[in-house]
C-alpha cells in the first residue's frame, strides 16, 4: 500500500500543485481532495495512475484548491461512461454541505446527457461524523475535524493488527478529534510554513500550523510516522532540508517532507 502525493503545496502556490493525493491498495486507487484544476489530469498521467482506475474519492472541504480538480474528474468520468468507457462505478465521499456543492455544480456546468449519469453510476455519498466505509479492502472513519472555517471532514484507515493511518485535513488536529489520531502508524499534516519563518507567512492568522507545532503535536500523540503537506512553495528546492531540519528537533519518529508526485510506502 502506497501514498502518492499528486500535490503538496496551500492555495496559492505556483512552483508545485495543490495538496491532494492517492491511496493504492495493488490496482485499487482511493483519491483524497483534487487541487485547484485540471492539473490533476496531468499530475495521475505523471505519476503512472489512470485516472480510469480511480472509483473511490474523498472531498475533505470545499476550499477551491481541494474541490476544483474534483469538478473536473466528475466531467471526465460522467463524459467516459456517456461514451461507454468508464467501467463500473464511482463514488465521491464527502459531508452533506459539499456533497450538495458538487452536485449543484457539476449539473450547473456540465451537460445533461453527462450529469444523467450521477446518482446512478457516479455516487454522490454523504458521510456523517464518525461514519465508517470500506475502502481498498479497509475501514475507514471519517470525521468532521471541527473547523473553525468551511466545514472539513478527515479520515481514518485501519490498516490492520491495531495500525492506522490518519488524515486531519488542512488545519491543526483540534482537541476534538485529537484522539482520532492518537497513535497513529502513519499521520498527515498540514504545515504551512517554517516556525522561523511564521512572521513572514503568518501561518496563525489562517489556522494553520508550522513544522514545529505539527511535529510536537505528533510527539505528544505517540505518532510514528508524520507526513507534511499543504505548504508555503517560496523555496521547494531547499524545503525538504529545512523543514526537517526545523521538525526532528521536535518529532522522534520517521518525518516525511515530499515533493510533488514522491510515492511513500505505508504498508508491505
Amino acid at each position: 500500500m502506497n501514498i502518492t502525493l499528486l500535490g503538496t503545496g496551500n492555495a496559492l502556490v505556483t512552483e508545485c500543485y495543490n495538496t491532494c493525493f492517492v491511496i493504492n491498495n495493488k490496482n485499487e486507487y482511493f483519491l483524497v481532495d483534487g487541487g485547484g484544476g485540471n492539473t490533476i489530469l496531468k499530475q495521475l498521467k505523471s505519476a503512472g495512475i489512470n485516472w480510469k482506475d480511480i472509483h473511490n474519492i474523498f472531498v475533505t472541504h470545499k476550499h477551491i484548491d481541494h474541490l476544483m480538480g474534483i469538478i473536473w474528474l466528475v466531467r471526465m468520468i460522467c463524459q467516459y461512461m456517456n461514451q461507454g468507457s468508464y467501467p463500473g462505478e464511482a463514488r465521491i465521499y464527502a459531508h452533506s454541505e459539499l456533497i450538495k456543492i458538487i452536485y449543484d455544480m457539476a449539473h450547473t456546468l456540465l451537460q445533461p446527457k453527462e450529469t444523467a449519469f450521477i446518482g446512478k453510476r457516479l455516487h454522490l455519498i454523504p458521510v456523517a461524523d464518525k461514519e465508517q466505509v470500506n475502502i481498498l479492502g479497509r475501514n475507514v472513519t471519517f470525521f468532521d475535524i471541527h473547523s473553525t472555517k468551511a466545514k472539513q471532514f478527515g479520515f481514518s484507515m485501519d490498516l490492520g493488527e491495531d495500525r492506522k493511518l490518519t488524515c486531519c485535513g488542512d488545519e491543526p488536529c483540534s482537541k476534538e478529534v485529537e484522539k482520532m489520531a492518537e497513535g497513529s502508524e502513519w499521520l498527515m499534516s498540514e504545515a504551512f510554513c517554517l516556525y522561523s519563518q511564521a512572521d513572514i507567512f503568518k501561518p496563525y492568522e489562517k489556522h494553520h500550523s508550522t513544522v514545529k507545532d505539527a511535529c510536537e503535536l505528533a510527539e505528544r500523540l505517540g505518532v510514528k510516522n508524520l507526513i507534511l503537506y499543504h505548504t508555503e512553495d517560496k523555496n521547494l528546492k531547499d524545503r525538504k532540508n529545512l523543514y526537517l531540519a526545523e521538525g526532528e528537533k521536535f518529532f522522534s519518529g520517521n518525518l516525511f517532507i515530499p515533493d510533488d508526485l514522491d510515492v511513500i510506502k505505508i504498508q508491505e
